[in-house]
């Protein structure tokens, strides 16, 4: 039997549902009795597709996945699954019913009641989900092959506490394992707002350590009885979590003793390789403390506290995994996905448009999107006369719906370099690099301004590190961009760029005002955008540029944290080919290379594949290109392409020199006052 979207089936297989206890965005629990001959009856929680997507692949796949992976997990601290079947062409999980409460209204309980989680409870908790993590993350499959899972969803609604206190870690349904690959590519949203570990944030390919910084917000949560990563909008707790903000703990001394804030710092830690390993040893440390306290932690500590808060009644009626509020939270992705979200009609789209170019060239009629292509892609400039709706041409300036390109300087095009600006000239391919490198090392603030042609880019810099980045190629534009990558669809664009003016002339905030988007996925495509446009000016094989100091882009922006040395290396090895390479650098094949003694920034930083990374550590004293050459091909080091791009980049980042390699005075770096790029990323 197939049920309606609000109308509940009565059975699945051999289960009776008796009452529907969550409800989400991919698929909905209930409360669901089995019976057996003699009386037998037992009570699980049942979890079946919404009807509405139950033909839909890709969530039949995920759920499916979430089967398969829960049904190889056998442990005291995760939900157990025991049953995974297909009724009427539906299909259904049967799940470990949970009779208790989640991690999430244990806080949100202490909050509101003013009192505190003891310490022991708060360590309980958190040791239970640790070993359950290390449990998951060691599985292996029936051949032996390690599964290499990952949660992905460690957050306190999915952590459940049953009636005797007893941690049980649910909700497996986005996590990774190597066998799966049709749900886990790079970059897609995964995981809770508020839980996810800055590489999640970043959309880049995560690992166990990932899921042990969840486990840390967690047991920071419990302690401060608050959110770690609190703020107003998504996008300021995003920048909160990619810039590990641990000013709660830090405001909140008394709150958290000295051997736990140890612990959260390391568990918390932005680089993953300065995290726990694993989670063994994030037990151990949790444990330690257990011991040195002299603690008694266990589940009747937590039953006695849950049950006096009176967050389990005798009924059977508090929900089982997962819980209903986070599945709500995955209801905004999912109407996202189908296209349920409320949309107002447009306004821009009822107007037609003409435009009078300054060299007299007539364009119309155009729609508004037609039209903010031309300012965007420089084919209009501020010069430009304006008609609305068969009126009279106007400058543009005068259309409130195209004030943003008409004030932002950023978005001006068809001007002439300033006079005053610095390194004006002709790009010097040997030399652009070291350029580069000089305006993040010197954590320069301004506009990097390059022309080629009707090709024009303006790269804003605040403290050497990307801010924003302006172009006239259309593929680069975001709404391209993200149509390209499939984020978002063609006519989901053109309805985003219709409603521009109701969002200030901006297309990713239209975009998630309208529910295309969400703030994580918006902030993630302009990460990526940004970095695509930047790494693109390494590829320029000519053209003009120029650097105005101070200049800003008078955008609203928000901090990328763009890391500026690993975009040099992506760029040279993007835009530089062997043979261009070999050209540059066949004047210094017999030339004296040696180490520079203070480089302006260390190698680390680039990271570099380990090939080039070990070719530049070779030059430990005096040596040759030549020579470089021949024991790297010797010693099966690095092939000759990868000797070249190592010592390229070496050299333009001055750390290694060379008598014949000169870089400019003005291209000469000042010593950056530390070895770590403020804003960047790890």
């Amino acid at each position: 039997m197939r049920g309606h979207p609000d109308t509940a089936p009565t059975r699945l297989g051999p289960y009776e549902l008796v009452r529907r206890i969550a409800t989400g965005g991919m698929a909905e629990v209930y409360l669901a009795r089995r019976e057996g001959p003699r009386g037998f009856q037992k009570h699980v929680a049942v979890k079946r597709i919404l009807p509405q997507f139950s033909r839909d692949a890709e969530f039949v796949a995920m759920f499916v996945d979430e089967a398969r992976v829960c049904a190889r997990l056998a442990h005291p601290h995760i939900v157990q699954v025991f049953d995974f079947g297909e009724h009427d062409d539906e299909l259904y999980m049967a799940m470990e019913y949970v009779q208790g409460t989640t991690g999430a209204r244990l806080i949100r309980t202490s909050f509101a009641r003013g009192e505190d989680i003891p310490l022991e409870v708060s360590l309980y908790v958190t040791l239970s989900v640790v070993r359950a993590l290390e449990y998951a993350h060691n599985a292996r499959d029936d051949t032996d092959r390690p599964l290499d899972l990952v949660h992905r969803d460690v957050s306190p609604g999915n952590v459940l506490i049953d009636r005797s206190g007893t941690v049980k870690l649910t909700d497996f349904g986005i996590a990774r394992a190597a066998e799966i690959e049709r749900r886990t590519d790079v970059g897609h949203l995964k995981g809770k707002m508020g839980y996810m570990s800055p590489e999640q944030v970043l959309g880049r390919e995560l690992d166990a350590r990932s899921d042990l910084f969840s486990a840390g917000i967690v047991l920071a949560e419990m302690v401060l009885r608050r959110p770690l990563f609190a703020g107003g909008r998504e996008l300021d707790v995003l920048m909160r979590i990619r810039d590990v903000d641990l000013s709660a703990i830090d405001r909140a001394p008394n709150r958290v003793p000295d051997d736990v804030r140890a612990i959260l710092f390391r568990a918390l830690t932005r680089d993953p390789a300065v995290r726990f390993p694993n989670a063994s040893l994030f037990a151990e440390a949790i444990e330690n403390i257990v011991r040195r306290r002299r603690l008694q932690i266990g589940p009747s500590r937590l039953a006695q506290l849950i049950d006096r808060w009176g967050l389990v009644d005798g009924s059977l009626s508090d929900v089982g995994p997962p819980s209903s509020s986070d599945l709500d939270d995955e209801d905004a992705t999912t109407r996202k996905s189908v296209g349920q979200s409320p949309v107002p009609s447009p306004d821009s789209s009822k107007h037609a448009y003409k435009l009078l170019t300054d060299a007299g060239t007539e364009f119309g009629p155009l729609s508004y999107p037609n039209l903010i292509e031309l300012f965007a892609t420089g084919r209009a400039t501020m010069k430009a006369l304006v008609s609305r709706d068969e009126g009279r041409f106007r400058p543009a300036t005068e259309f409130q719906e195209l004030s943003r390109f008409a004030t932002s300087p950023a978005l001006r095009w068809g001007e002439p370099f300033p006079r005053d600006g610095e390194e004006r000239g002709r790009l010097d391919r040997a030399k652009f690099v070291s350029l580069m490198f000089r305006l993040f090392v010197r954590r320069e603030t301004g506009a990097l301004m390059m022309r080629d042609g009707s090709r024009q880019k303006k790269v804003y810099l605040v403290d050497g590190c990307p801010e924003f980045v302006a172009s006239t190629e259309k593929r680069e534009l975001l709404g391209e961009y993200l149509v390209s990558r499939g984020q978002v669809l063609r006519m989901e664009v053109d309805m985003a760029l219709a409603m521009l003016p109701r969002f200030g002339g901006r297309l990713g905030d239209a975009l998630v005002g309208l529910g295309i988007l969400r703030p994580v996925e918006l902030f993630r495509a302009i990460f990526d955008q940004t970095t695509v446009r930047i790494e693109d000016l390494f590829t320029w094989k000519e053209g003009e540029l120029t650097f105005i100091r101070s200049a800003r882009s008078q955008e609203e922006t928000f901090p990328l944290g763009i890391d500026p040395y690993e975009l040099i290396a992506r760029g040279v090895r993007k835009g530089y080919s062997p043979d261009e390479l070999e050209s540059i650098l066949k004047p210094f094949e017999e030339e004296v290379i040696e180490p520079v003694f203070l480089p302006p920034m260390r190698l680390e930083a680039f990271r570099l594949p380990e090939s080039e990374q070990t070719v530049i550590d070779l030059v430990a004293e005096k040596t040759t290109l030549g020579r470089l050459m021949a024991r790297a091909s010797v010693d099966r080091i690095a092939d000759p392409e990868e000797v070249l791009r190592a010592v390229f980049l070496a050299l333009s980042c001055e750390l290694v020199k060379s008598p014949k390699w000169v870089i400019p005075p003005s291209l000469t770096p000042r010593r950056a006052p530390s070895s770590r790029p403020r804003g960047g990323t790890t």
